[in-house]
């Protein structure tokens, strides 16, 4: 029976729909946002970076504290909060006080999307069948794709034709947006009660689950990878004379992305993450070592929907694994453990990679992280790969 159950249900639409609308709003910001702090305060390239990637550690901190309070106040309220304290923030935008308010700006607005998106993605977890959680999970991580390609494209468009007022302006209104339609969201109780609030005291358990550790630290390390994409992608392309072409890198991405994820996450359900995770490593670390050696469009592009089809992928699954090790009232902890470590990945990626980048250089810089993400997939073998059998036979028992 529970196989029939549905997935495209009212609230997972609107969940999907808000998720979309704050992860465009962080993809079209860390896009644009190290070209503001260059161009408006003469910030260094570590400096800028440090613009991009606070927004992202502060996300990391509010992650860690929404898992229990979730527990505790319940996720309906605590989504509002969120969404609520996001949209007043994203005003801070629109202050200009230098650099350092600029930096704390990020770090605050972070928190906040940090706080919702956790919220978020546990409740889609939580409201999707267990047996096709991976399919679920992989159709609403569309969302999260969709954003993932339009949001650097917009920034980076908008960037070259509009004034960044203008860029914060259409963040906020898409952070209005978000706001007006989580009030709509509806959470049944016979999924609240399945994170009653276990009694830990101060552990770390009570803020991180640490089954869901191991894939965290293969995560970690991916969005580590991806930040390097993400954030200097735009500096690439201009030292390779391809700045019309890098608008569309993203666009190419999401296409990717959008093509697999309905048929890895059935995949998935049916015949494990292996399936999936290894083809996908092999995938992201060709298309990081095509994008090091990118001499024209063709290969930009190309390198784009290997890293699509790649990183993609591995963020999907990545975040099924880590819900489906979880126990139902851990879920929140779960899917906090699990974007706070992308969160560090991604966090301090474009800091560390800008003080390397004056001695690497752009080409070896992702000749470097493509060499890192083959690397990882024997990490992930002996973290995950080779314990999936029994995992399975655990659920499947369960179930």
């Amino acid at each position: 029976m529970q196989t029939k159950s549905k997935v495209w249900t009212k609230d997972f639409i609107i969940l999907s729909l808000v998720n979309f609308f704050l992860t465009l709003i962080f993809f079209l910001l860390n896009a644009t946002i190290t070209l503001y702090a260059l161009n408006e305060f003469n910030a260094s390239t570590s400096q800028a970076g440090l613009v991009a990637g606070i927004f992202i550690i502060g996300a990391l901190i509010g992650r860690l504290f929404t898992g229990p309070f979730m527990n505790t106040i319940g996720p309906k309220r605590i989504l509002m909060i969120g969404l609520i304290f996001f949209t007043l923030t994203t005003l801070l935008y629109f202050i200009d006080y230098g650099i350092s308010f600029l930096i704390m700006s990020r770090f605050v607005n972070g928190i906040t999307v940090g706080i919702a998106t956790t919220v978020i993605g546990t409740i889609v977890a939580l409201t999707i069948p267990e047996l096709r959680r991976g399919e679920g999970i992989g159709y609403f991580a569309v969302s999260t794709a969709l954003a993932t390609g339009l949001g650097p494209f917009i920034g980076l468009y908008m960037s070259q034709h509009k004034s960044f007022d203008m860029i914060f302006s259409f963040s906020l209104v898409l952070g209005i947006i978000s706001l007006v339609t989580g009030f709509f969201v509806n959470i049944p109780l016979s999924k609240t009660t399945k994170m009653k609030h276990e009694n830990v005291g101060f552990k770390l358990s009570g803020f991180i689950e640490p089954k869901a550790l191991p894939i965290g630290i293969i995560i970690l390390t991916m969005a580590f990878c991806f930040s390097g994409v993400l954030s200097y992608l735009n500096l690439y392309a201009i030292k390779l004379d391809l700045v019309d072409t890098a608008s569309f890198f993203f666009i190419v991405y999401t296409a990717s992305v959008l093509v697999s994820r309905p048929f890895t996450g059935r995949l998935m359900d049916r015949k494990g993450a292996n399936f999936i995770m290894y083809p996908a490593f092999i995938l992201f670390g060709v298309g990081m070592l095509l994008l090091s050696s990118a001499n024209n469009s063709v290969t930009f592009l190309l390198a784009g929907a290997l890293i699509g089809f790649g990183f993609g992928n591995i963020l999907s699954v990545g975040q099924t694994i880590a819900v489906n090790l979880a126990a139902p009232h851990r879920m929140g902890l779960a899917t906090a453990t699990f974007f706070i470590s992308f969160d560090i990945g991604n966090g301090f990626g474009p800091s560390l990679l800008g003080l390397v980048i004056p001695t690497t250089g752009y080409n070896a810089l992702y000749a470097i992280l493509g060499i890192v993400v083959f690397a990882t997939s024997t990490l992930y073998y002996f973290l995950y790969g080779k314990k999936e059998r029994a995992y399975r036979l655990r659920m499947a028992e369960s179930s």
